[in-house]
C-alpha cells in the first residue's frame, strides 16, 4: 500500500516495557498506537528518540514495528504511514536496518547523519552527503533526514546540505529538531518543485518541525508539520495548532501553542523519563525507561505532573 507523507503531526512513539523484566510491553505498545490513531494524528515513528531504540535490539526494533503496523491494520488505519529510525554509524548496518524496517512493515527510514568519526570525514560535508546517498540507493523505502545535533555530537546539516540531499528521488523529507526555522524556510523555499509529488495532498519533500514547541512557528515558516514526542501526551492540542493556522485564525492558535510550549518545557527539560512520568501520571501508563535510564524520584513524579496539568486540561477538552 502506497502511504504518502502529507502535511500533519506525526508522533515519535514511546516504547514500553515490562516494570520488572523490562522486556516489551506489545499490548502496551499496540494499544497507544491505536489512541494516537483515533486522537487524528497523520502518521506514527517507531525507533526515535522517544523509543529508546538505543535500548533496542534489531530483534526488538522489528518487533515493535511489526506490533504498531498489525495494531494500526486492525484498528482500521492500515492507510497511516510509520516512519521508522534507522540510524547507525556505518553504511552497512543503516542500510540493514532500512531493510529490517522494511520487512516489519515500516514505509520510511528515518536516519541520523552518522557522528561518532565526525572529526575524519571529508570538509564540506562531503562524507555526510555520499552516506545519505547510499544508503537511499540502497534503502528499499525512502528516507527521511533527520538533523538532530544534539544526538550525533552537536552535528548539525545546513539548509545548503540538506536541499542537496533532498533531490535524491529516495529522500522524501526532513525532520529539524535543531529549531531553526530559518533554516526550515529556506529548505521549503527550495524544494517546494524537487520532485513529482507522490499524491495530490504530499509535497515534494516534506519538511518537519521536530518539536511541538515551535509548531505554529513551522508552519509560518512554509513547514508542513511536526514530528514530535509531546503528541504522545497531548496529539489534540498539536492538532488544533494546525486547524487554527489552516483556518486563519492565528491568534487562537498563539494561544494553543502558548500551552503547547509551556507543557514541553516540561519534556523537555526530562526527556523520555519526564514524558512518561506525565504519561503515567495523566493517562495510567507509560512506565519507566529502560536501564540505565533512571526512575524518577517521587519529587520529580510530583514536579512533572504538574508541568503538563495545563496542557493535560487543554487535551481534555479537545
Amino acid at each position: 500500500m502506497s502511504r504518502p507523507l502529507v502535511p500533519g503531526v506525526y508522533v515519535p512513539t514511546v516504547c514500553f516495557f515490562d516494570p520488572v523484566t523490562e522486556d516489551l510491553d506489545k499490548k502496551t505498545i499496540a494499544t497507544h498506537a491505536v489512541r494516537l490513531a483515533n486522537a487524528g494524528v497523520t502518521g506514527l515513528t517507531t525507533q526515535g528518540s522517544n523509543g529508546e531504540a538505543v535500548h533496542l535490539t534489531h530483534a526488538e526494533r522489528q518487533t515493535v514495528t511489526a506490533t504498531t503496523r498489525s495494531a494500526l491494520n486492525s484498528a482500521g488505519f492500515s492507510h497511516m504511514p510509520i516512519l521508522v529510525g534507522c540510524g547507525a554509524q556505518s553504511v552497512r548496518e543503516t542500510i540493514q536496518y532500512c531493510q529490517e524496517a522494511y520487512e516489519a512493515g515500516g514505509d520510511y527510514a528515518l536516519v541520523l547523519p552518522p557522528a561518532y568519526y565526525a572529526p575524519l570525514f571529508s570538509p564540506n560535508a562531503a562524507s555526510v552527503i555520499e552516506f545519505f546517498h547510499t544508503v537511499a540507493d540502497q534503502s528499499p523505502i525512502p528516507l527521511v533526514i533527520y538533523n538532530y545535533p544534539g544526538a550525533v555530537s552537536g552535528m548539525d546539516l545546513s539548509s545548503d546540505v540538506i536541499i542537496q540531499l533532498s533531490a535524491h528521488p529516495n529522500i522524501a523529507g526532513v525532520k529539524l529538531t535543531c529549531g531553526n526555522t530559518g533554516k526550515l524556510n529556506r529548505i521549503v523555499a527550495a524544494t517546494k518543485s524537487a520532485k513529482p509529488q507522490s499524491s495530490s495532498t504530499a509535497p515534494p519533500f516534506l519538511v518537519l518541525g521536530g518539536s511541538a514547541d515551535f509548531t505554529l512557528q513551522s508552519l509560518v515558516g512554509g513547514g508542513h508539520g511536526i514530528l514530535a514526542g509531546l503528541a504522545n501526551i497531548a496529539p489534540k492540542s498539536c492538532l488544533e495548532i494546525l486547524k487554527l493556522y489552516r483556518q486563519g485564525k492565528l491568534s487562537e492558535a498563539q494561544k494553543v501553542q502558548e500551552i503547547v510550549a509551556r507543557g514541553d518545557w516540561t519534556a523537555i527539560q526530562g526527556g523520555i523519563v519526564s514524558t512518561k512520568a506525565g504519561m503515567e501520571s495523566w493517562l495510567g501508563y507509560g512506565g519507566y525507561g529502560r536501564s540505565p535510564l533512571p526512575r524518577p524520584t517521587d519529587e520529580q513524579s510530583a514536579r512533572w505532573k504538574e508541568g503538563f496539568r495545563e496542557l493535560y486540561a487543554l487535551e481534555k477538552s479537545l
